[in-house]
């Protein structure tokens, strides 16, 4: 089944799939696999905060992207918005010096990513998850919405994917929707696009690929996990964020106490105690994606329910497409039957 929508030709990309930004997972390697493979590979910038990391990067996968004509996949990068970011002025100002062709923009207002990313004919997507949002987003002239729901790995949102994509479609309905939250085959990138999607971000599934370097006591865990397994936690951004319920994890706490929240929420000082929220949430998550760590705090969506193996991002998205396939022709098989019964 050959999909080609608004979304996959702004983006020049082949597949209406993205490979979402991940926080400490997302990495060179993988972002190469994505372009291969036909997808849109996008990282969190704040995935390379060492002074000339984001530009040794961004500089690979420009050459890597115009040496390999003959693939049909694209990269970008996603930006935390929020003016608790320290990095943000610094990492926008690289990115679009590089000449970065697609972003993604998270918990904040996005107004000046887009209008410098637009100024070179680059497109920006906003993460959403309600109407509100999206709004706001929408007059400021984003080209297109990452719709994150329930059960997304990290910052997922409150609705389910079956509320919240239509109701965005109905309300933009010239604007990209891509899907985002719990989805992990081909039945799930079927159904997002049944209900107005033009594309799926697809982040926990990949966190299972081999391209991925984090601890493979990680990979295990996602395996082991079930749905009933993903926690939201308070403690690592200050926003709720979806991790594994490792032992770990229930030890730290899922909620802010009665201070934290006062100081989160006090106009003098919410920019710097988010600010040093999220640093200290950053370092334990980085420490946790190393081997032998007891400090076991991993990001990952619902979707674990389905992940049981680890492959190369290349057979996981065939398989997504092989996938894709099947469960379209089982529907038409389906429906053809419900109508001959009649």
């Amino acid at each position: 089944m050959k999909i080609s929508n608004k979304m996959t030709q702004e983006l020049n990309i082949e597949q209406p799939i993205i490979m979402a930004p991940m926080f400490l997972v997302s990495n060179e390697a993988m972002m190469k696999a994505a372009i291969e493979s036909g997808m849109m590979g996008v990282f969190p910038s704040l995935n390379f905060r060492n002074e000339g990391e984001l530009e040794n990067v961004l500089n690979n996968l420009k050459e890597y992207k115009e040496t390999h004509p003959e693939f049909s996949g694209n990269y970008g990068v996603n930006l935390i918005v929020q003016r608790s970011n320290p990095l943000y002025e610094k990492h926008l100002k690289i990115c679009i010096d590089h000449k970065v062709p697609f972003y993604i923009t998270s918990l904040g207002n996005p107004k000046p990513v887009i209008d410098l990313a637009h100024s070179y004919g680059a497109k920006v997507y906003c993460d959403v998850t309600n109407i509100d949002h999206a709004t706001k987003c929408a007059k400021l002239g984003c080209d297109g919405f990452i719709a994150v729901g329930q059960g997304a790995g990290g910052h997922a949102g409150p609705s389910p994917l079956h509320l919240l994509v239509p109701s965005l479609k109905y309300h933009f309905p010239e604007i990209p929707i891509v899907a985002a939250g719990g989805i992990a085959n081909g039945k799930g990138i079927l159904s997002a696009l049944s209900l107005g999607a033009m594309g799926v971000s697809i982040g926990t599934r990949f966190i299972n690929s081999t391209e991925s370097s984090v601890s493979n006591a990680y990979k295990q865990g996602i395996i082991d996990a079930k749905m009933e397994d993903i926690v939201l936690t308070e403690k690592l951004s200050g926003t709720p964020c979806n991790i594994i319920n490792t032992p770990y994890a229930k030890k730290l706490g899922y909620k802010q106490n009665w201070f934290e929240k006062l100081l989160s929420t006090n106009k003098t000082t919410k920019k710097y105690f988010k600010m040093l929220v999220q640093i200290n949430g950053m370092k334990k998550l980085e420490d946790a994606i190393r081997p032998n760590n007891y400090k076991t705090l991993w990001c990952a969506g619902q979707s674990v329910e389905l992940i049981n193996d680890i492959l190369p991002t290349k057979e996981i998205t065939e398989r997504l497409l092989r996938e894709l396939d099947e469960a379209y022709e089982l529907l038409q098989q389906e429906l053809l039957a419900v109508n001959l019964s009649k």
